[in-house]
């Protein structure tokens, strides 16, 4: 499979002192025809950051790494785009752990974990015009230099929490992209090593966890993650839950 970006990921790289929200931003430039493939937009502040199912991803401002990278994926299939994910997993992972160390892990399906506290978090969301897949927005934040969470707690954590030392976010978010580039190169190269290096990271791999499935409740052991995105996990048999299917209880 060749799945062909045309990038170099953080050229060019957009420097913002605030906006409401860089995936917003980033898709505006790509409607606009502003937009080439690799390009990064930082914000030093995200007033209206977004996570995972309508969530809001909440970040103080001038601490944290706020970011996304344009892509326009010309080979890769929109049914493969979880592919995309896994590879955007893998280079966030590789960037964290250089500084936070082997308990990082990535929790399915595209959270950044520290021992079991989030550290940040991946929402990509697709530009598709008919049936061609023109973009793919790939939103990232990371938690550096914050150490108040609100009503998150101790459930997340922050680079500086872990090391004891400030961060400079605009200089370790260039240096995610060089990561970011890596994953890609090797995602065009040899898919079935992101889908490998993903599931080496997996939190909770191998261990039993208690999910939730509407009203449903059940303890299950994590096995891994398809390349369509599905967490397939065992108990009395195997089950597979697309994105959004089954929460983490």
């Amino acid at each position: 499979m060749k799945t062909s970006f045309i990038y170099s990921i953080g050229t060019p790289f957009e420097e913002l002192q605030q906006v409401e929200s860089t995936n917003n931003y980033a898709t505006g430039l790509v409607h606009a025809g502003l937009a080439q493939s690799g390009m990064a937009v930082f914000a030093h502040d995200q007033t209206k950051g977004k996570g995972q199912r309508n969530k809001e991803w909440q970040s103080e401002g001038g601490k944290n790494i706020s970011l996304s990278i344009i892509l326009q994926p010309v080979n890769l299939a929109l049914s493969q785009s979880f592919l995309l994910s896994m590879a955007t997993a893998v280079g966030v992972y590789n960037f964290f752990a250089a500084h936070a160390g082997p308990e990082t892990k990535v929790k399915w399906p595209n959270d950044l974990f520290w021992r079991d506290r989030k550290a940040g978090g991946i929402l990509i969301e697709n530009i598709v015009k008919g049936s061609k897949w023109e973009a793919a927005i790939v939103g990232i934040g990371i938690n550096v230099n914050q150490t108040h969470f609100d009503h998150l707690g101790t459930k997340a954590v922050s680079l500086k929490q872990i090391t004891g030392r400030d961060q400079e976010p605009l200089a370790l978010a260039k240096e995610l992209c060089s990561h970011l580039e890596k994953a890609y190169d090797l995602l065009e190269k040899l898919p079935s090593e992101i889908k490998e290096q993903y599931r080496k990271h997996l939190y909770k791999l191998n261990e039993t966890v208690r999910l939730k499935q509407g009203s449903r409740v059940f303890d299950a052991a994590i096995r891994d993650v398809s390349s369509l995105g599905e967490l397939v996990v065992e108990h009395a048999t195997e089950e597979r839950f697309g994105v959004g299917e089954v929460e983490w209880v």
